[in-house]
């Protein structure tokens, strides 16, 4: 059992339940747990999602799959509107046993929209039986994007990973970093590759990344938020994005609302030297 924390259990009367909800801007849903999967998807605003292990945020045209049993916390962004699918787990032939986020296809789109009207139970082979027959089959064909930041659990690895977060415009090297928490470089760096399979200067780029979306998709300015996670230029920051993403950051939010194809993204953890504008405290 995931502590002693909140629990939501949810008594399916369907393999799949619908349930839409109005958010306010900064909006927290405390740490909670359901013992069904969940698919979380935001009509509007934004909504991050975090948990022990890591965090998530859901820009338009992406869902976060929380399978059963994780304890997570939802923060919003903007005015959410927030839709819920719920579960039964197992109903899903999806290969996933930790939170990821996932593409969201106007046709899934519809379909987790279209679901939120469906009243009481439905029987094999009606009208509903058949719209969520078709919703599982696009969760299941939906593809994973890399926007998801590994936290890491040892105590000092975890102090910096938290104190960065707070403020993703800090410049501190990696001595002053392993300096601040007791350890030595090495250590450190060891450290975040154990437990975040990157290297500290990665996880950071990583963490900017999310940020950047977060904001950007909460209608900030390009400049505002380069500055505002650590880079000297729009110009560096915008190719740090494309590296990244696939596309310069207006061209990724145009193509999510168009539902165009999604722009084949870089693994963050693979990218090396940014080049000039790289904040000082991104090293490998």
């Amino acid at each position: 059992e995931p502590g002693d924390r909140r629990s939501v259990p949810l008594d399916l009367a369907n393999d799949v339940i619908f349930v839409a909800e109005a958010h306010d801007a900064g909006e927290v849903v405390p740490a909670h747990w359901h013992d069904v999967d969940q698919l979380i998807y935001a009509a509007s605003g934004v909504a991050t999602v975090q948990t022990d292990d890591g965090i998530w945020v859901v820009p338009p045209a992406r869902a976060v799959w929380v399978p059963a049993s994780t304890v997570h916390q939802i923060e919003m962004t903007g005015e959410v509107r927030l839709t819920s699918v719920y579960v039964r787990p197992g109903t899903a032939l999806i290969d996933r046993g930790r939170c990821c986020v996932v593409h969201v296809s106007s046709l899934l789109r519809e379909i987790i929209l279209r679901g939120t009207s469906i009243d009481g139970p439905y029987g094999g082979g009606g009208r509903d039986s058949r719209l969520v027959a078709v919703l599982l089959d696009e969760i299941e064909a939906s593809g994973v994007a890399p926007l998801e930041l590994t936290m890491p659990t040892d105590s000092r690895a975890r102090e910096v990973a938290l104190a960065f977060l707070v403020d993703p415009s800090q410049r501190s090297s990696r001595a002053e970093w392993a300096s601040k928490v007791g350890a030595s470089e090495r250590t450190l760096e060891r450290l975040f590759l154990r437990e975040t399979n990157t290297t500290l200067g990665r996880w950071q780029r990583q963490a900017r990344l999310l940020e950047a979306l977060r904001l950007l998709a909460g209608g900030e300015s390009v400049t505002r938020v380069a500055f505002g996670v650590g880079f000297d230029t729009p110009s560096a920051f915008i190719a740090m994005f494309r590296r990244a993403l696939g596309a310069t950051p207006s061209r990724y939010f145009a193509s999510e609302a168009e539902d165009a194809p999604a722009p084949r993204p870089t693994d963050v953890a693979t990218l090396g030297h940014q080049g000039p504008g790289t904040p000082d405290g991104d090293h490998d």
